[in-house]
């Protein structure tokens, strides 16, 4: 052929018109045109794929608008495609051609036509097969039907491929090198949604050759990630555990994603929230260590920068409650101890934390909170120890039922008001008080606590009682911390009472007057209504009623 730009109309004319030419006949001298004008045919489409590279498929499509047919034609010319390197630049070109996010059913057509020639060329690449129609209807199949058990089998032969590579086996002609496993991964890019392609999907995560370097590329990476968090393909759980290991943007992303739904999530239902993180897979993969601490560093660096944000605080809560129930039941060997999870903190005050609070009887949980108490002020005053204040905190945050406890212990229970409980909950609101003002706080929860106590000891409890209750301790010179823990009791009183369901409304309203205490009420709210629930401590079904205040919060 002449020498023509290879991007020009006249260069891509002549090459349609050969492979048409190509197409119409299979005789010798045919066969002969097609290996003499390899190279030339190879090198023009390497050329393509150097400019398709920087163009969207829509801008490509423009530019050359008979590339479809020239690849098309290409692809299903067999001794074109049974050509190695021939055919991993008709499989560049495609690659350039997908949408990787189409919009319309145009781009969503095209992604099945190119998926198709994908898995044709993907089964060339194994087979080595040059077969005509005449030898398929030999065969008694449609032409359909051979490419589809092709395609199939083909998948099956590069799993096996490839588990022959990790294990060492020692069939050279067999064996995958690093750069057959990286090209591998970016061929499976367009074609990683269908469903036969799934099992290869998961072998070549799970590969792990002696490179010290990755060999997956990075986009096959971010895009299997973006498709798992899109519910676009399943995966087995060690699979996505295996790309969250080895690719640490892709588990940031994913964190990172599920924070984000959950702090949007406008029905204010903690149901909700508990169903997306368990189908994020995110507390299933925590079971390992190393996953974990990443999660939980996100959550320690969101908590800081939101300023400890009562948003924050419950995602982090119902993380950890799903994460601990999903180690104990599928940890039973212990294979890692849970100290191995929080390396930064106390022992003895993480195994008191992890004790299950439900089911205990008041006298003992009353008796295990005071344990927790002396073991974390032992932990703060210990001037030798490395473990900071806001560690402290952090770990408490985990596992704040206990807190939530503690608010109920002192509205309910008929001895005198615990210091210990004051000092947990002050401790719990702020972290970062100075002894005097954590004294000053609890002095301001001890009487408000004691009103409640004498209130909720009466026959009946009044909206407007309640409501005069809680205004009284709306001071312009009292901390938002400290009006944090005031709403608290109130919340907790407001359900332990028998009359809650006929005052709650009006008690919610007084209490919700700013964006803050908004979320604020709505999040103890929610928490203090499921697990009361849970406990059976209210035999009435409260749970629509309560998220229909929520909803008017």
């Amino acid at each position: 052929m002449d020498q023509v730009p290879p991007d020009s109309a006249q260069s891509f004319e002549r090459w349609l018109s050969k492979a048409v030419e190509w197409g119409q006949t299979s005789t010798l001298e045919s066969q002969q045109d097609v290996c003499l004008h390899l190279p030339k045919l190879q090198e023009f489409l390497l050329n393509i794929n150097e400019y398709l590279k920087h163009m969207s498929p829509n801008a490509a499509i423009e530019r050359f608008p008979t590339i479809g047919q020239l690849l098309g034609r290409l692809c299903w010319n067999s001794f074109i495609a049974g050509h190695e390197d021939t055919r991993k630049a008709l499989m560049s070109c495609l690659f350039c051609l997908y949408s990787r996010e189409p919009h319309n059913a145009v781009e969503l057509k095209a992604n099945d036509w190119i998926q198709n020639l994908l898995c044709h060329l993907f089964s060339a690449s194994v087979s080595g097969l040059n077969e005509d129609s005449k030898a398929i209807e030999q065969l008694g199949c449609t032409s359909a039907d051979y490419h589809g058990k092709l395609f199939k089998n083909t998948i099956k032969s590069l799993i096996s491929r490839l588990r022959g590579s990790r294990f060492g086996e020692s069939n050279a002609d067999n064996a995958l090198s690093a750069d057959d496993v990286r090209a591998l991964s970016i061929s499976c890019i367009p074609i990683h949604t269908m469903p036969d392609v799934s099992p290869l999907i998961e072998a070549l995560l799970e590969y792990h050759g002696s490179e010290p370097k990755e060999i997956l590329d990075e986009l096959f990476l971010d895009t299997i990630n973006n498709s798992i968090m899109q519910k676009k393909i399943a995966l087995s759980e060690s699979a996505v555990l295996s790309l969250w290991l080895r690719h640490l943007p892709s588990l940031e992303k994913a964190i990172l994603d599920l924070f984000q739904r959950l702090i949007t999530i406008q029905s204010k239902s903690l149901q909700e929230m508990e169903q997306t993180i368990k189908d994020s897979y995110l507390p299933q993969a925590s079971c390992h260590p190393a996953i974990f601490r990443i999660v939980d560093d996100i959550f320690r660096n969101a908590l800081l920068e939101s300023d400890g944000n009562i948003r924050v605080i419950t995602i982090i809560r119902l993380f950890t409650y799903h994460f601990i129930q999903l180690y104990e039941k599928d940890n039973l060997q212990r294979r890692f101890p849970l100290r191995t999870y929080f390396p930064h903190s106390s022992p003895a005050l993480l195994m008191a934390l992890l004790r299950q609070s439900q089911g205990l009887p008041p006298n003992v949980c009353r008796q295990h909170l005071h344990g927790i108490v002396k073991k974390l002020q032992d932990v703060i005053n210990d001037k030798r120890s490395n473990e900071s204040v806001f560690q402290t905190w952090f770990l408490l945050v985990h596992f704040g039922d206990w807190v939530d406890m503690a608010a109920e212990q002192l509205l309910t229970s008929e001895s005198e008001i615990s210091d210990d409980l004051l000092w947990l909950l002050a401790f719990y609101y702020n972290p970062c008080n100075d002894k005097q003002e954590r004294s000053k706080t609890m002095v301001e929860a001890r009487e408000l606590s004691e009103r409640l106590v004498k209130l909720h000891a009466g026959a009946s409890v009044c909206a407007g009682t309640l409501r005069e209750l809680y205004e009284g301790c709306k001071d312009a010179k009292r901390n938002f911390c400290t009006m944090q823990l005031i709403r608290h009791l109130c919340i907790a009183f407001l359900l332990l009472s028998p009359e809650w369901h006929v005052i709650a409304k009006e008690c919610i309203s007084s209490m919700t007057q700013t964006q803050e205490a908004a979320s604020e009420v709505s999040d103890v709210l929610a928490r203090t209504v499921c697990r009361l629930n849970n406990t059976g401590m209210k035999k009435e079904k409260i749970t629509d009623v309560a998220y229909e205040l929520l909803h008017d919060v």
